[in-house]
């Protein structure tokens, strides 16, 4: 018996396409993400910094310290050269050669010996903002109404104005965060290997765990390279060999020649101190232990936590991936496609500007704390507005969405916005790049994976070495933003009503 198979005709496409615009429009992803970096995502970042402590104090003060509070962004102006403040729509700032940007107000208060003295709030920076979101003054406009604006009701938006010069911010695809990838090694001692890029607001640290010809399970994350794995577990509190092999839960040889290689360290303080030797610190051994401790709180694993209770819940993990690797090795599993999309990323405008945002706020933090220390030494306390150099953080943004150098060395992320025509435009507007480098030959990377299908555009790449490492979304694919915390959680106490069991 012959099934049929079911057809769409050309009407239903239509229907589609149709109701697609009535819900969406192109570059919709990139502008909801700037819109929820203006709307939460910065403020998360006030937040994280929640206040400073300067280290020069007045001699009467016991304790000084300056909080953050709640930030502020108003639509985008312009100071005239008589000191009026004009708002200022996009056409002009092409015209004229000007920055769209909005200012962006802070909360600020000094704290004196537990009792606040002054508060008030201050500009930090002038905030370049995307056309079409939801600071812009072209947002929600009609035809009509763009047309009378100076625009084409037909652009798209979702790019800056930078010196009059339209920038648009490519999309990043990454490897997913948080993620246990296990590897056979090509060459040399490893034979298999289990990766992961722990991610937090604060940190984000490789990870690496690799079984050499001999059996040995090392670690590797961030700078301690090659530390012996077993010690590690034992340093966070799974003491017991029995404890570590039934966490585990695979049989394999290798389990227990590792225990038994380092079967002499029964306690957490003996672990800790031997890891301690393994990295270097040349410390007694109270001194070396706490330092160790310090280490795994916050550079082990910290997408799972930073406070020490975490410790219990980074064996278990770490646990898992040890499993991971075994089974590989034993030829139960397979190893990990990266190239497969559910194992990538996709960075948008938000997340881009939230790593700008994240390493300038510190940086703007600095300067502050340093102004009001050099008026404390000079026998003054000067005024809050006074402290805060407005074009400090305005400068480092305005600089990296106009030449493109962005954080961790990173280049090419802000781009001149390609108009030589309509569809140009819109194929800049969509473009996604890899981190990986264009020299490299990465075979593998550069293929057209099944998985694209729908999401990425099967025939638009550059010829040459960035062919495959250059991409661009399908007109019509959308990609979900990141969510607050709280929707998270909602989501996942939703699904654990429906009977969903965590791990």
């Amino acid at each position: 018996m012959e099934v049929s198979k079911p057809t769409i005709s050309k009407a239903d496409k239509n229907i589609l396409v149709e109701k697609f615009f009535e819900e969406g429009y192109f570059v919709q992803s990139n502008i909801e993400s700037f819109n929820d970096f203006i709307e939460w995502r910065l403020q998360k970042l006030i937040d994280e910094l929640g206040e400073a402590t300067p280290s020069v104090i007045p001699p009467e003060a016991e304790e000084v310290k300056v909080v953050f509070g709640n930030v502020r962004i108003e639509k985008p102006s312009v100071i005239e050269a008589d000191g009026t403040k004009w708002k200022v729509l996009p056409v002009e700032a092409r015209m004229r050669n000007l920055t769209y940007a909005a200012p962006v107000f802070l909360e600020i208060s000094l704290v004196v010996d537990g009792k606040e003295r002054e508060r008030t709030e201050v500009q930090i920076c002038d905030l370049p903002i995307m056309l079409k979101s939801k600071y812009c003054y072209l947002h929600g406009l009609g035809k009509e109404e763009l047309i009378s604006a100076g625009e084409d009701p037909y652009d798209t938006g979702g790019y800056f104005i930078i010196n009059g010069t339209e920038r648009t911010l490519v999309l990043l695809e990454d490897l997913a965060p948080n993620t246990v990838f296990v590897s056979r090694g090509k060459t040399g001692p490893i034979t298999h290997q289990a990766s992961v890029y722990s991610a937090s607001d604060l940190y984000k640290i490789p990870h690496t765990i690799e079984r050499t010809k001999d059996g040995i399970l090392l670690l590797t994350f961030g700078s301690n390279k090659k530390i012996p794995l077993i010690p590690v577990l034992k340093g966070l509190g799974l003491t017991k060999d029995a404890d570590i092999a039934s966490e585990i839960g695979v049989q394999d040889d290798d389990i227990y020649m590792n225990l038994i290689e380092y079967v002499e360290l029964r306690t957490e303080d003996a672990a800790q101190a031997f890891i301690g030797k393994e990295i270097g610190i040349m410390m007694p051994k109270e001194q070396t232990v706490d330092k160790v401790k310090g280490l795994l709180d916050s550079f082990l694993l910290p997408h799972i936590g930073l406070e020490p209770e975490k410790k219990a819940a980074k064996a278990k993990y770490l646990c898992k991936a040890i499993r991971k690797l075994l089974l590989l090795k034993q030829g139960k599993i397979r190893k990990d496609d990266k190239d497969h999309y559910m194992n990538k990323r996709v960075r948008l405008s938000g997340d881009l500007l939230e790593d700008l945002f994240r390493q300038n706020l510190r940086i703007l933090v600095n300067d502050m704390l340093y102004i009001f220390q050099r008026s404390v030494r000079r026998g003054k306390i000067l005024p809050l507005g006074a402290i805060v150099r407005t074009k400090f953080l305005s400068d480092r943004i305005k600089s990296a969405l106009a030449t493109g150098n962005w954080t961790a060395n990173r280049q090419g992320l802000s781009q001149r916005l390609d108009r030589e025509n309509a569809l140009a435009t819109l194929s800049h507007l969509q473009r996604v790049v890899s981190l990986l480098e264009a020299q490299r030959e990465s075979f593998d990377a550069r293929m057209l994976h099944s998985t694209n299908w729908g999401r990425l555009c099967a025939l638009e790449s550059p010829e040459g070495k960035h062919i495959g490492l250059r991409k661009n979304l399908a007109l019509l694919a959308t990609i979900t933003p990141e969510l607050k915390k709280e929707e998270v959680k909602a989501n996942l106490n939703a699904l654990t009503a429906l009977g969903l069991k965590p791990q």
